[in-house]
């Protein structure tokens, strides 16, 4: 535990704090300190000018990152028949209806994302205590209530990621991996940037983007220059 400490220590040491730097500069210095023996997931941190207590603040949806993820994703989905023999044929992980009713409420979860068809939400409401702490519930906003399950379930697995501000008005998002070329970081920082800064709600008020900041799983935060990130 010390020497991971140490290790922390020097990385911190690396990166000034207090500047605020450009994001391709500030990639370039997350790839080059990205040290872990595994391979360490790239976060952006937004603080948004938002109080998501108010429901006209709530900033919420998912962006397809165009490099994709770097990450399995596991998929459930809640269909019968037709349905879900088509979730099946794109590549679901797990395709059920009561009998994977009866599996969630048993206290298995194998599954990262949560598609339903529409009239299978009755069944699902009923998961709501189980699903909805984490991040799991179906919604039609988010796409993941849908008739369409073979589109959902390939945009799950091809790069799909939701984001949601948390109460002190923070998004946080992984956007691929440090292995990752820099363009393709790039690319998905600003896929996810574009996104969130397109569903500012109508009640926000002043200043939208605050602050922004990068880091890698193990490494140190860098913060970015918010006039560099966005113009909002």
């Amino acid at each position: 535990m010390a020497r991971e400490s140490k290790k922390a220590k020097q990385l911190a040491s690396t990166i000034d704090r207090e500047k605020l730097h450009g994001v391709d500069e500030a990639i370039g210095l997350l790839k080059q300190n990205a040290s872990a023996k595994f391979d360490e997931t790239i976060e952006v941190a937004l603080n948004l000018g938002v109080d998501p207590r108010h429901a006209d603040q709530m900033v919420r949806g998912v962006v397809t990152l165009p490099k994709g993820t770097g990450k399995t994703v596991r998929v459930g989905v809640f269909a019968r028949g037709a349905k879900a023999e088509e979730a099946t044929a794109a590549g679901a992980d797990v395709v059920g209806a009561e009998d994977l009713l009866e599996t969630v409420q048993g206290g298995t979860i194998d599954f990262d994302r949560c598609i339903a068809t529409p009239d299978m939400m009755g069944l699902v409401g009923r998961l709501g205590k189980v699903l909805g702490p984490k991040g799991l519930m179906p919604n039609p906003k988010l796409g993941t209530v849908t008739m369409n399950v073979a589109e959902a379930v390939k945009a799950a697995k091809g790069g799909q990621v939701e984001y949601r501000v948390e109460k002190a008005g923070i998004i946080h998002s992984g956007i691929g991996k440090a292995s990752f070329p820099a363009e393709d970081l790039r690319a998905n920082f600003d896929a996810l940037v574009d996104a969130v800064v397109k569903a500012k709600p109508s009640g926000a008020k002043g200043k939208y983007v605050k602050k922004a900041a990068m880091s890698s799983s193990m490494g140190p935060g860098i913060k970015l220059d918010v006039a560099e990130v966005a113009t909002a």
